[in-house]
């Protein structure tokens, strides 16, 4: 690893159901379970110690012959982020510790984004870091599925949205079959890093109204006031899995297909 990557804990926020994809954690991709492939990556980054927040003991029997910590949550949280936030609780990390969310659906995730949120955090004084991408397409400006962000020019997010951002008012009004040159387009990559004391403070915080209409947990912090580092990620970030076509994709990738 990287010397100049700070000490990280990874933790994995992993809820059995999903509407459209029951059971998504323990789904076999090359015939081992999606939340298995999740937790090699964040092993392979180099964290201190690996974390499953989970609500179902199946998750947990999943990861046993791993050297994984697997901590039970309750059913009902909101987002990954709240679901840490009991983890955080229970665990008792210190306020200074640097978390970094890894999504239980990224098996691909890269190792040097995982350890480039940490750094992210690590170098700045915002309480929370995440990572951007260019946007590669129209599909994807236009794609609700496909976050987008702005920054300002400290490379702090400005907002994050599931419509087109920003608008190119006079590129768009001549041309809309293609993305126009110069124009910074960001997807969001959906990784964070807070230190702990965010992460138990973020959850007490209600619930917002762009949180909820964009469902989109990011922008609570944002709309509380709080500064979202937000540096270009190392190397692209596969796309994550949320269908069963996405399955099938990823399983393909990891064949080398």
């Amino acid at each position: 690893m990287d010397p100049s990557t700070p000490d990280f804990i990874v933790a994995i926020p992993a809820r059995y159901a999903s509407t459209r994809l029951p059971g998504k954690p323990l789904l076999p991709i090359a015939g081992v379970p999606m939340i298995v492939h999740v937790a090699r990556r964040a092993l392979d980054a180099g964290a201190r110690e690996v974390v499953v927040a989970t609500d179902d003991v199946r998750i947990a029997d999943a990861l046993a012959t791993h050297p994984v910590r697997v901590v039970a949550t309750r059913a009902d949280h909101a987002s990954g982020s709240d679901r840490l936030a009991e983890c955080a609780h229970v665990l008792d990390w210190n306020d200074e510790t640097i978390i970094v969310n890894l999504q239980g659906d990224e098996p691909l995730a890269p190792v040097s984004g995982i350890r480039a949120v940490a750094a992210a955090l690590a170098g700045d004084d915002a309480p929370m870091a995440t990572l951007a991408t260019p946007l590669s397409s129209m599909d994807e400006l236009f794609d609700p599925a496909c976050v987008k962000l702005v920054r300002d020019a400290a490379n702090r997010a400005l907002y994050f949205s599931r419509a087109p951002l920003p608008w190119p008012r006079d590129a768009f009004a001549r041309d809309r079959a293609r993305l126009p040159p110069g124009v910074p387009f960001l997807r969001h990559i959906g990784i964070y890093a807070y230190r702990a004391g965010f992460l138990r403070r973020f959850a007490d915080l209600p619930r917002t109204p762009l949180e909820q209409v964009e469902s989109l947990e990011q922008l609570r912090a944002l709309e509380h006031g709080f500064a979202i580092a937000a540096p270009i990620a190392p190397e692209p970030f596969p796309a994550g899995v949320d269908t069963a076509e996405d399955l099938v994709r990823v399983e393909r990738l990891m064949a080398g297909g």
